[in-house]
């Protein structure tokens, strides 16, 4: 993947912008990092690279990332820059730390801290407030915020064990009811030939390439485009259902509202909603990316 270079790199540390120390805010899934440069509460420079995510990229993979399609773009950044990230898979002491030092290795930055992209929901929707933060993405995960700290958290797992309502689950969810023929037949034959897989390219992805995480993700515009079919729907809100009742339901807090962040809370917002309706629950925010409200927050 390329970064998306949005606004010409010579205007990032401009003598006019000097007043305060920029800040370079970070949220990354297992797909796509957004960057965001700020100074003086003003975002300056966009930037976004593949995802990183120490759960499955070693230092030196992330390390490349950083180099290949982030400091191109920022190579002027001063070393009084804070910066702060918000990740998947940072979850650990040793997870954050395998970031950080790619990070200070690239940028040259001191001033670097490390969070897990769940906290960095609950502060992009909650704010200062009491809630329910969800991330709706490649992976899914929620918690329980106070305003301050995250103080209830039902482990995600990951796509094999948890996951519910991620991508990477509706896609394996996508593949398995496809070769289990619980599609109807045109539909099956459509996103075969679409995808132009067969079951053995399917479980060569699955079980032994790389990644299969993003391989199952990249699915999921095959059901966005096919929502309306029935057993499509079904597997979409069945999904959604999962979610609430094995995560949302055991944080007791009825009265809240549930926010989102992601891209599948996003893409399918109608269907989450519907899931959520059905079980009694309210929907508040939802937000494909969390980075203007982290903006917003750290200013």
């Amino acid at each position: 993947m390329k970064s998306k270079q949005q606004e010409p790199s010579a205007t990032i540390m401009g003598e006019s912008r000097q007043q305060g120390s920029p800040v370079l805010i970070a949220d990354s899934g297992s797909t796509k990092t957004d960057w965001c440069l700020c100074l003086n509460g003003q975002t300056i420079h966009r930037i976004q690279t593949q995802g990183i995510n120490p759960y499955h990229q070693s230092e030196e993979a992330i390390a490349q990332v950083l180099n290949e399609e982030l400091y191109p773009f920022i190579k002027n950044i001063k070393a009084n820059t804070r910066v702060v990230f918000y990740g998947a898979g940072c979850a650990n002491d040793t997870a954050c730390t395998r970031v950080k030092k790619a990070i200070i290795e690239c940028l040259g930055t001191a001033d670097t801290t490390i969070h897990s992209d769940l906290l960095g929901a609950a502060r992009a929707l909650c704010g200062h407030e009491e809630g329910i933060a969800c991330v709706l993405g490649t992976g899914s995960n929620s918690c329980l915020y106070n305003g301050k700290e995250i103080i209830a958290n039902i482990p995600p797992l990951g796509y094999i064990l948890g996951d519910e309502g991620s991508s990477a689950v509706l896609g394996r969810r996508l593949v398995g009811d496809c070769l289990k023929n619980q599609l109807p037949e045109n539909v099956r034959d459509e996103f075969l030939n679409e995808y132009n897989l067969t079951q053995e390219i399917i479980l060569e992805k699955v079980y032994r390439q790389p990644l299969a995480n993003r391989f199952l993700a990249s699915l999921t515009p095959f059901l966005s485009k096919h929502r309306e079919v029935v057993e499509v729907h079904r597997l979409l809100t069945e999904s959604f259902t999962d979610f609430f009742v094995r995560n949302v339901k055991q944080y007791r807090r009825p009265w809240l509202p549930i926010h989102f962040v992601g891209s599948i809370a996003h893409a399918f917002s109608a269907e989450l909603k519907e899931a959520a309706e059905n079980l009694g629950m309210e929907i508040g925010i939802i937000e494909q990316s969390p980075i203007n409200r982290l903006v917003e927050y750290h200013s």
